[in-house]
């Protein structure tokens, strides 16, 4: 069965839905693999990119889906990806809310939420690095990656201080070698 660009969006992403534990950026590995290396929508710097956009856009981080959607199909893309990526996972968290509200003094209920809280955290280091790679092309995206990494891991301040002095850095870089 040939599946168009639109059931493509909406199977791709809604599958992800369901492995979002943590969220959208829990799959950014996937996202990133299924949108540039399986389906070819996007290659490696627009997919960077459209990831930069929607960390800086004000909301949840599910807007990059969204991105890539309207980026691919315009509004109608938009909408297909969004509603792939949230509905799913929406209907599964409200499901099992609804039987966890009944077991939740149960020990082996709390021995599964204590094993299950590194995963959420393995999948968002792995995005990371994806990002990384996805993005990291010169020596100073390099280091304003890991100079942006140290920061975060060290210091009690805002992401934004960080993100700042790299667009900064950036644009200069930018100027530097245009002209």
């Amino acid at each position: 069965m040939k599946t168009g660009l639109l059931g493509q969006l909406a199977i791709t992403f809604a599958t992800m839905s369901l492995g979002a534990i943590g969220g959208a950026n829990a799959v950014l590995p996937e996202m990133h693999r299924q949108a540039v290396s399986v389906h070819g929508w996007l290659d490696d710097t627009t997919f960077a990119n459209l990831f930069a956009i929607a960390q800086a856009a004000p909301g949840p981080n599910v807007i990059f889906v969204s991105l890539i959607g309207w980026h691919l199909a315009g509004p109608t893309g938009l909408a297909v990806a969004t509603a792939a990526i949230c509905l799913p996972s929406s209907l599964l968290t409200f499901g099992v809310s609804r039987i966890r509200r009944r077991l939740i003094g149960a020990n082996w209920m709390k021995l599964l939420q204590l094993a299950l809280m590194p995963i959420p955290l393995a999948l968002m280091a792995a995005s990371g690095l994806i990002m990384a790679q996805a993005a990291d092309h010169t020596l100073l995206t390099v280091v304003l990656t890991a100079g942006t990494t140290l920061f975060v891991a060290f210091t009690q301040r805002n992401p934004l201080w960080a993100l700042s002095v790299g667009g900064l850095l950036g644009g200069l870089d930018f100027l530097l070698t245009a002209g």
